[in-house]
C-alpha cells in the first residue's frame, strides 16, 4: 500500500493550499481582464495584452524577483502591506501563492478570452431588447455559455500552480512547512545524497496530481457543455 510520508503530507498539503488560493484570488481579475481584452478597444490595448502575457516568457526568476522587490518587507508595496495591515507576504505560503497566480495568471486570461470571443453575440442583444440590464446579461447569459472556457482556465491554472518552482522560491524561499511545495521539496532532495528513491516518489506524486487535475477539467468541460446543449 502506497503512504504518504510526512514530508510527502506536508509538500502535497502545501501545493494544493497554494494552488487552490492562487486560482481563487486571480479569477475574478481573471474574468475581468478577459472580458475586456475580448469586448473592448481602447488605446493601449496591445500592451495592456503584452503585460499580462508577460509572464508566459519571461523566466520565472525574474518574476519571483520583481515580487521580492516589490513585495518584500523593504519594498514600495510591501512595506505598505506590513506597516498597515501588519501582512508579511515575502518568505510565507501567501506569497508562494501570489508567485503562482502570476504565472499562472495569463493561461486562465487565455482560456477565458478564447471562450468570450466564441459566444454568438446575438444571443447578449437579444438578452438587451428583452430588457435585461448589461449586468444582468452577463451573469444570465454571457458567464453560462463561457463557464467551459472559465472551467479549463481554472484548472490550467492550478495544474500550472502546482508545477511552478522559480518564482516561488526566488520570492519565497524553500522554508519547511510553510513554502516547501511538491517541486522545491523535489529540488532539495535531489541535492541530497541518497534520496533519489524520496525524489522518485515526488515525482510520481506530482504526475499523478497534475494528471488527476487535467482529467477532472476535460470530464467538467464535458458535462457543462452537454447541460448547455441539453
Amino acid at each position: 500500500m502506497f503512504t504518504l510520508t510526512a514530508l510527502e503530507q506536508e509538500a502535497l498539503y502545501l501545493s494544493l493550499l497554494v494552488s487552490g488560493w492562487a486560482v481563487v484570488g486571480s479569477l475574478p481579475l481573471g474574468i475581468g481582464c478577459a472580458w475586456l481584452l475580448a469586448r473592448r478597444d481602447f488605446p493601449g490595448k496591445s500592451l495592456v495584452d503584452g503585460l499580462i502575457h508577460l509572464p508566459l516568457v519571461l523566466p520565472p526568476v525574474v518574476v519571483g524577483y520583481f515580487l521580492l522587490v516589490m513585495l518584500g518587507r523593504r519594498g514600495p508595496v510591501g512595506a505598505l502591506l506590513h506597516d498597515w495591515f501588519g501582512l508579511t507576504l515575502a518568505f510565507t505560503w501567501k506569497g508562494a501563492a501570489i508567485a503562482s497566480a502570476v504565472i499562472a495568471f495569463p493561461l486562465m486570461v487565455r482560456a477565458i478570452r478564447l471562450s468570450l470571443e466564441s459566444v454568438d453575440r446575438g444571443l447578449e442583444q437579444a438578452a438587451r431588447t428583452l430588457g435585461c440590464g448589461p449586468i444582468a446579461t452577463f451573469f444570465t447569459i454571457t458567464l453560462p455559455l463561457v463557464m467551459p472556457g472559465i472551467l479549463t482556465g481554472v484548472i490550467l491554472a492550478f495544474a500550472r500552480s502546482l508545477s511552478e518552482f522559480g518564482a516561488t522560491i526566488t520570492f519565497v524561499s524553500n522554508i519547511p512547512g510553510e513554502t516547501r511545495t511538491l517541486p522545491i521539496a523535489l529540488y532539495a532532495l535531489t541535492q541530497v545524497p541518497g534520496e533519489d528513491a524520496a525524489a522518485m516518489r515526488l515525482c510520481v506524486i506530482s504526475v499523478v496530481v497534475a494528471f488527476a487535475a487535467l482529467l477532472a477539467s476535460e470530464i467538467l468541460s464535458r458535462r457543462v457543455q452537454a447541460r448547455l446543449k441539453g
